[in-house]
């Protein structure tokens, strides 16, 4: 069954139903006729025993003598009349001199208002009513009769029309219920047919989506901004991939013509230094670079472990502050912190790691004082940190945060342009947020926010592998 087509399954299901449907209706439906048919000749019984009893009640003789067709023949029906010793007294002409009843039903007759009893009597079956009547001094019993075959020709008519029509209409059904079946999988069959000729080198093709706002429409719809997604996270992995060679390859440039440049010729003491600080300089950034693409990979595949710690901001700003005091020193730079003496629920390598390097980027490329400061709000807690430099570029706050995005879109710019993209998911994995603004003063503003309540944060997958971690470790 489950190897059958679609458009077969469904059209065995609805024929089955259908079936079902019109068992049920043609049952129904006969039974419906069959009791029409028996009220309607019961009806006619009880008005034609009214009448014998009345013509047995004014007279002592009057169903021989009654005219031609009042009560009896074939098609009219017939009538008898027993008196109490069980002897026929009168019945309508044609009718044999023995009585219509069993001694048990004359019994049962005589005792009940009406009785209604089916018999075969000379080869058909007819159906009997007896009433029980006081006339001419004596206690009667009026028995009234009517031939069944009417009845059973309409019935056994409407049971042949049934098992005529039925099948047939079952099979109209059935073909009307494929073809629809079939012109409503037609829309996907054209999605399955586009969706197999797509590839990773044409991922810009869509599916296409029928008109109607049905179900299959809406489908389509979700498939193709899935498509949109995936053709979104290619371009992305591409670009990451480009974006990383060409990083790579710079440092790998670098530290190749310095080893050539020292083994050229003969080099004095002073040179090979001066040489192998550069080398030492690209090998710094190499390791970093590699550093950083790992931590984004581990963040990519959830494998990034917060191991939270109640620390004080004051404690963490003054740290980072010191870690970039000698590059301030000597010039007009300088690093502010203020924690308002905060106490906080969070990774510290991992903030620390954040911190350093938004104060890199303020450093690097802004100018006056960074500023490191904490703002408290009723569930939440944000870390700024600004600069009094020329602030972001126009339309860059947008695409700050991208892994390889940088102000200056210049490859030879200095830095990997993989820092905010780290900020961005260190502070995503503590359940928090992170935005890029320009001050009114116009320098440049990167603030984190977190909650202070670490279960306001959601689930986060990255705490729940931490947390099975820790407990694993205990």
């Amino acid at each position: 069954m489950t190897r059958l087509p679609l458009r077969v399954r469904l059209t065995l299901i609805f024929a089955t139903a259908m079936a079902l449907v019109l068992a049920a209706t043609g049952f129904a439906l006969y039974d419906r006729l069959a009791a029409s048919l028996d009220r309607t000749l019961n009806q006619s019984l009880r008005a034609r025993a009214a009448d014998v009893a009345a013509l047995v009640t004014q007279a002592d003789s009057g169903l021989r003598n009654s005219p031609p067709g009042s009560y009896g023949g074939p098609g009219n029906g017939f009538a008898q009349v027993i008196d109490r010793r069980g002897r026929v007294f009168d019945h309508t002409p044609g009718l044999p001199p023995a009585p219509l009843l069993s001694g048990a039903q004359l019994d049962r007759a005589r005792r009940t208002t009406q009785l209604v009893v089916d018999i075969r009597s000379a080869g058909d079956e007819v159906r009997l009513l007896a009433s029980p009547v006081r006339a001419q001094g004596q206690q009667l019993v009026v028995v009234v009769g009517a031939p069944l075959g009417l009845r059973d020709e309409a019935l056994s008519g409407l049971r042949n029309e049934l098992l005529v029509g039925g099948p047939v209409a079952l099979l109209l059904a059935s073909l009307i219920g494929y073809f629809v079946a079939a012109g409503a999988l037609r829309p996907v069959e054209r999605m399955r047919i586009r969706a197999n000729a797509i590839s990773d080198r044409h991922l810009a093709e869509r599916l296409p989506v029928p008109r109607t706002r049905d179900e299959i429409g809406r489908l389509g719809e979700t498939l193709n901004a899935m498509l949109a997604r995936i053709e979104g996270g290619v371009k992305r992995e591409r670009e990451f991939l480009a974006d990383a060679s060409h990083e790579l390859r710079t440092p790998i440039s670098l530290l190749g013509a310095e080893v050539e440049l020292a083994l050229e010729a003969p080099r004095t003491n002073a040179e090979l230094v001066l040489a192998l600080r550069s080398i030492g300089e690209e090998a710094g950034r190499l390791s970093r670079l590699a550093e950083d693409l790992l931590l984004l990979n581990r963040i990519d595949e959830g494998r990034l472990l917060l191991r939270r710690e109640p620390i004080q901001l004051d404690e963490l700003f003054e740290g980072v502050a010191i870690r970039f005091e000698s590059r301030t020193r000597g010039t007009d730079r300088r690093i502010e912190a203020d924690g308002r003496s905060l106490s906080v629920n969070v990774d510290r390598p991992r903030l620390e790691q954040a911190l350093g390097n938004l104060v890199e980027n303020a450093l690097r490329y802004g100018s006056g004082i960074v500023r490191i400061f904490a703002v408290e709000h009723e569930r939440t807690f944000d870390i700024h940190v600004t600069d009094e430099g020329d602030g972001l570029p126009a339309g860059f706050a947008v695409r700050a945060f991208e892994r390889f995005s940088r102000a200056n879109e210049i490859r030879s710019s200095t830095g990997s342009g993989l820092g905010l993209a780290i900020v961005k998911a260190i502070a995503e994995a503590h359940g928090g947020t992170v935005e890029a603004t320009n001050t009114p003063e116009g320098g440049a503003d990167v603030c984190l926010s977190f909650p202070k309540d670490e279960a306001a944060a959601g689930p986060n997958p990255l705490k729940t592998a931490s947390r099975a971690l820790e407990n694993a470790e205990r």
